[in-house]
């Protein structure tokens, strides 16, 4: 194959966030598959980018262009974005990346904004450990499922959330976990970005006074009320065992220091004393 795939992320809101070297790609392509062809134009325009020849591609026709999207690549490069942010990452693109990787077409990533993790770097709350959840199913049972198994889960997890399921999906997060942090984004890096922040219960009352701001896109960030954080406790567990403290007591010290489960500690108390 003489084409290459190129994956550029492009801005998720503000059009001036785009890399230099996404740029120069859009620009040597002559063929952009994307989700609408409008928005892709707009971005063009925008930076004087003429010529291109779109091919739209979406849920309902991504197995059909894929094919011919590989046509292309037998003979030229080809640029993939989605509407905004990263392709594949709740977006279409996977059929084609996928194709192109079966096939042995070179796939080179152009990296720039993917709107989670720039909900995250913002957000105050932990990250060192954090789960991509995208778009919850729409079904309320089954929506509060995927609820309850994050929020076992003890780390900060990523939701993407239509404006119509904000205030369902964090009256749910209050019913599983009352304590838990939240953090919504709306309209990252938009004329209209809003961060709102508390625990649950504070997040939800603020909704409900403003229901006028249930528009647009969001990102939902929540932190169970037992997180389990990163914390190299392996000095703490030497000193409290040259201290005379048992087994059960250093478990219930450790974790009600920093906040992590029993069951974590205890494994590593053991490996810890079985070495000494």
């Amino acid at each position: 194959m003489k084409g290459k795939l190129y994956v550029v992320a492009t801005p998720i809101g503000n059009l001036q966030d785009i890399t230099l070297r996404a740029l120069e790609t859009l620009k040597k392509v002559n063929f952009i598959a994307c989700e609408d062809t409008r928005n892709t134009r707009k971005l063009l325009n925008y930076y004087g980018i003429e010529k291109k020849k779109l091919i739209s591609y979406h849920d309902y026709n991504e197995e059909k262009v894929s094919t011919k999207v590989f046509r292309i690549l037998d003979k030229e490069d080809v640029a993939l974005v989605s509407d905004a942010g990263t392709p594949c990452i709740s977006d279409p693109g996977y059929r084609i990346v996928n194709l192109c990787r079966k096939k042995g077409v070179e796939v080179v990533p152009i990296p720039g904004p993917f709107a989670a993790a720039v909900a995250l770097s913002t957000s105050g709350l932990p990250t060192d450990k954090f789960l991509f959840v995208g778009f919850l199913n729409q079904k309320d049972a089954k929506r509060g499922q995927q609820l309850r198994d994050y929020i076992e889960l003890g780390y900060t997890f990523v939701i993407y959330e239509s404006p119509k399921r904000v205030l369902e999906t964090v009256k749910e997060i209050q019913n599983i976990d009352r304590e838990a942090d939240v953090v919504i984004a709306k309209e990252l890096t938009k004329v209209h970005e809003k961060f709102i922040h508390g625990k649950v219960g504070e997040v939800l009352n603020y909704l409900e006074k403003e229901l006028d701001l249930l528009r647009g896109e969001f990102v939902i960030i929540v932190t169970p009320s037992r997180v389990e954080k990163s914390v190299d406790i392996d000095d703490n567990i030497l000193n409290l065992l040259n201290a005379g403290k048992t087994v059960k007591e250093i478990v219930t010290i450790l974790s009600e220091k920093f906040n992590i489960p029993k069951n974590r500690v205890y494994k590593r108390v053991l490996e810890i004393k079985g070495q000494h």
